[in-house]
């Protein structure tokens, strides 16, 4: 039976969701290789987007990856959101809203979101957001069983909260915890 290795980080801003480079990126791009010496046939399991931040899970067993990716997986998102989110557009993204995917429109899945009352301690981003003067900001927490390209940040854009900040905090039962920035985990097994 091969020995799988399993790890779960904390994906940084400004790193692709990959390990090499290949024809669609340039090269001056941060991949995950660069934050641990991973072995190698590891890969990441789904994605996060270049400007995204959190919990991402990295295998050597393809078949886990396709657990991971499952419907029966909950993936949860603390979104950091231009302006005072009302709880009319928490009630819009609950019960899902359209959005556009490979140009068709899509219509996306009930869904688990609320309001957080105080902001999460994340560690403060390498690039700043902005600053106050450009109005408010608040949190929401959005739980999916889908992952459509960008879903999230259209989600908001189209309930007319932008996203300025994306952090994924949970995948099934694994939490990102007290994990730092760029921090690496080695496990025996994911906690699905």
């Amino acid at each position: 039976m091969p020995d799988f290795k399993h790890f779960k980080l904390f994906k940084p801003y400004g790193y692709l969701s990959q390990f090499e480079n290949n024809q669609t990126t340039r090269k001056n791009k941060k991949r995950l290789g660069e934050l641990h010496n991973f072995p190698e046939g590891t890969m990441a399991i789904g994605r996060l987007d270049e400007d995204s931040e959190g919990l991402l899970f990295l295998t050597t067993d393809g078949q886990t990856s396709e657990i991971v990716r499952s419907k029966k997986i909950e993936k949860e998102y603390y979104v950091q959101v231009d302006g005072s989110i009302t709880l009319d557009a928490i009630e819009r993204l609950k019960s899902g809203v359209e959005i556009g995917i490979g140009g068709a429109k899509y219509l996306t899945k009930e869904c688990h979101a609320f309001r957080l009352e105080r902001q999460p301690d994340f560690p403060e981003r390498s690039k700043k957001i902005r600053d106050d003067r450009h109005g408010p900001t608040s949190w929401v927490s959005i739980t999916l069983t889908e992952g459509k390209f960008r879903q999230v940040k259209k989600m908001t854009a189209a309930i007319g909260f932008p996203t300025l900040r994306l952090v994924r905090i949970r995948i099934g039962n694994e939490r990102l915890d007290d994990l730092q920035s760029g921090e690496v985990l080695e496990l025996s097994c994911f906690s699905l």
